[in-house]
Parts: C-alpha cells; structure tokens; sequence
C-alpha cells in the first residue's frame, strides 16, 4: 500500500474517530411538572420537535423570603412536584430514549423572586442550610438511582450563594460523593459572572433572559445583534473557567418587545405577538448554537398536555402549538 494512502487513511480514521466522540448539543425542554402522571402520548410531542434532552423540576416551597423552612415531597403537591412523580417521569423519558436533567426548584409564596432569599441570623442561615441540604439530596439519590445524565444544584438563589459560598462548595462535594452524572448551577442572567464555584462543577449553567432589543417585533437580524455583546462575555467566562456554557433556561414570550425583559411573566401583560418569539428565537440560535463552548439548552418552557398548550392566543413563553415551535424543531433537528 503506498504511504500515502496509508496517511489518508490514519488521518480519516482520527477524524472520523473524534466526530464520533464530539457531545451532541443540549437540544432540552424545560418540563412543566403536572398533577398527573407522564404517558407515551405526552412524549410524542417532545420528539416531533427533536428535542434529546427534558429538565424535570421537582418543587419546594417556601413562605417567605426570610423564612427557612423549605416544604417538598408531600402528598398535598402535584404529582410531578414529588420525587415520586419525578421517578415516574424519569423513567419513561428514558425508555424513549430522551435524557433527563434533574432541576429541583424552590417557590416562595406569591411568586417572589428566589435571588432574594436571605436570613437575618446565622441560626436562620443554619436552618436554611439544612433544610434546602435535604431538600437536594432527596433528588441527588434520585437521580442516581435513576442514572440520569445530567443534575442542577440550584437556581437562581443568588443571596443564598453569595452570603454561603462555603456551604455550596460543601454542598458540592457531599453531592459528588453520591452522584456520579454532570453538575450544574442555573445562575441567573445578571448573576453568573459572580457565581463562586463554578470550578467544582460540569458546565457553567445560566438562565438566559438577556435584554436583547427594545423593539416591539425584533427582526432576526436584530435578534443576533442584540446577542453579540452577551456572547463574548458568556465565551469569557467559558474560558476563564475552561467550562462549557449551558442555557439550564431560555426562552421568550410571544408578544411586543419580548426581547426587552424577556424576564417579564407579568400575566396582565396583553399583548400578542408570534413574530416576535421566532424571530428573538432563531436570532440566539444563529448566535449561539454552533459554537463549541455552548452546550445547548432548556427552553423555557413546555406542557405535557401540549393539545392544551400555547396556540395562537398565548402570549406565554411555551413555542407548543405556534410559529416558534417550528423554529426549534429545524434547530434541535440539526447535528452540531
């Protein structure tokens, strides 16, 4: 055999061999937790849009923002809140072949935002601790019974991480000592540049509600402009910590000026505008999607009753049943 044939085909053989090992993008839904249990019908859905990936979100609650007490697991939450539900939904996502992301989330009562839960003593802050430590490990054993692939310590819990930084770092390891998947934290957009322990974790997980324009139906040029600041910034820190960047959430409402503060869930808010969601979406996807420091992400956010969800007369985050659901279908079918 001549030498060159034979360097033409070790080179294709190293080629071929590191495509093969390359991760495939995160193409993952945000799953909405249900009173009822997940069946074959649910996941359809979930397929037709190619999705690979579902973040499955067990709740705790909590009554105030000063208040330590973190209730899960009852039998008064909804089916999906609990880790029996969580159970059920994990195990049939993966006899259909679709990864999970164990994301446990805490509400306080009346919606108010979770980066601002802090305690006025260190006997509150003890308590906290304590309380969201068994709060975790309940879906850390979980998800390792279960075996899934990937596991989020948090979110958006930004008083409670700067104020505690080595109770997360604790967390962190007592968690790996159990859990043998991918670790994640969801830092909140305007969070994450400070978040301290991203080193002991697998990806640097964000929130993605970045303003992006101030216009009331933002072109998909626009979309991408609006993204290019960020995407230098979010590629920075990737560096810095030699971590990939995973949108643990993302996602726009459809109405006006959506990508103004696509943080907004203001339900009084009546706008309605589907040209706005596709575009802003197709905009980060051009942005962001092919680049190899991304790992993907978890839009914001999808119902397992998808004949109830979305449609042309909601203005919500959810894609199901309009334009932009055709949008990540062509995205999430695509091989990055």
């Amino acid at each position: 055999m001549k030498p060159f044939i034979v360097l033409l085909l070790f080179l294709s053989a190293i080629f071929f061999g590191c495509t093969q090992t390359l991760p495939q993008k995160i193409n993952g839904v945000s799953f909405v937790a249900s009173p009822d249990s997940l069946k074959l019908e649910n996941i359809a859905p979930l397929q037709r849009v190619n999705a690979n990936y579902t973040a499955v979100m067990p709740f705790g609650f909590i009554r105030s923002l000063d208040h330590p007490e973190i209730i899960h697991d009852t039998e008064r939450q909804w089916f999906g809140e609990t880790s029996k539900g969580a159970k059920q939904y994990i195990r049939l996502l993966h006899q259909q072949g679709i990864k999970v992301m164990v994301k446990p989330q805490i509400w306080i009562w009346r919606g108010e935002f979770t980066g601002d839960l802090k305690m006025n003593s260190e006997e509150e802050w003890k308590a906290l601790e304590l309380s969201y430590r068994n709060f975790i490990l309940t879906y850390v054993d979980l998800a390792e019974q279960q075996k899934v692939d990937a596991f989020c310590i948090g979110t958006e819990l930004e008083e409670f991480v700067m104020n505690r930084p080595q109770f997360w770092k604790q967390l962190i390891q007592e968690i790996r000592a159990i859990y043998h998947g991918k670790l994640t934290y969801a830092a909140n957009w305007d969070e994450y540049k400070r978040v301290v322990f991203w080193g002991e974790l697998d990806f640097i997980g964000v929130d993605a509600y970045f303003p992006i324009s101030e216009s009331k139906t933002p072109s998909i040029e626009e979309s991408k402009l609006g993204w290019k600041p960020w995407k230098e910034e979010l590629k920075r820190v990737s560096s810095s910590f030699n971590k990939p960047i995973l949108f643990t959430e993302y996602g726009y409402r459809s109405m006006d000026f959506a990508g103004k503060e696509p943080w907004d869930s203001n339900y009084q808010l009546p706008s309605i505008n589907m040209e706005a969601q596709s575009n802003l979406l197709e905009g980060l996807y051009q942005e962001l999607w092919q680049e190899p420091w991304f790992a993907g992400g978890f839009i914001w956010k999808w119902f397992i009753a998808n004949e109830k969800a979305g449609g042309n007369t909601d203005n919500q985050f959810t894609p199901q049943n309009k334009p932009a659901e055709q949008v990540v279908k062509d995205t999430y079918a695509v091989k990055w």
